[in-house]
């Protein structure tokens, strides 16, 4: 299937499943990794892709999945997978929460049908739309300073695995 964001698309294999309500679409964001042909990369965790620009409109399209390979651990010739997803990051467009400032991922999309010229893994994204999307966000903007109860950038409370110290999240003094 084709899932269209507001500046680009991903093709994705869909399972359609009684756990998800109908007219959502779920998509793990943790997939997809990849990399150029010629860089090295976690062979197991990345697929090889080829990366074309036409104007302002990038596409990425995979040439390679995982494979076994001869190394020093045994393990790495027992890979029988070969897929792993689809990193459809790149096609949403920074929609920082207000409050936060960290991106907020629940956006609205459009899921299709793939078209005949679409492979699985493929994924297109212009640039020049996502660069009006931030600007658009950014005047709807206000500037922390006015906003901010405590003079912070975003709330020290926030869970983080490697939380920064209080000076970090204040805001620096422009007077």
């Amino acid at each position: 299937m084709r899932v269209e964001t507001e500046i680009g698309y991903f093709v994705v294999r869909a399972w359609v499943t009684e756990g998800i309500k109908p007219g959502v679409v779920a998509c793990s964001h943790h997939m997809g990794r990849w990399k150029l042909e010629g860089q090295d990369g976690q062979r197991q965790l990345m697929a090889t892709v080829e990366l074309s620009r036409e104007g302002s409109r990038m596409r990425l399209r995979r040439k390679q999945g995982v494979r076994p390979w001869t190394s020093a651990d045994p393990d790495t010739q027992r890979i029988f997978w070969s897929d792993v997803g689809v990193h459809q990051n790149l096609t949403f467009p920074v929609h920082p929460d207000p409050i936060s400032g960290m991106h907020c991922w629940h956006q609205a999309v459009r899921a299709t049908r793939a078209r005949d010229e679409d492979q699985y893994g493929d994924i297109s994204v212009d640039l020049a739309k996502s660069k009006a999307v931030f600007a658009k966000w950014l005047a709807d903007t206000r500037p922390a300073r006015r906003v901010s109860p405590d003079g912070t950038r975003r709330p020290y409370m926030l869970l983080r695995p490697l939380k920064p110290t209080h000076a970090a999240y204040r805001l620096p003094d422009l007077t």
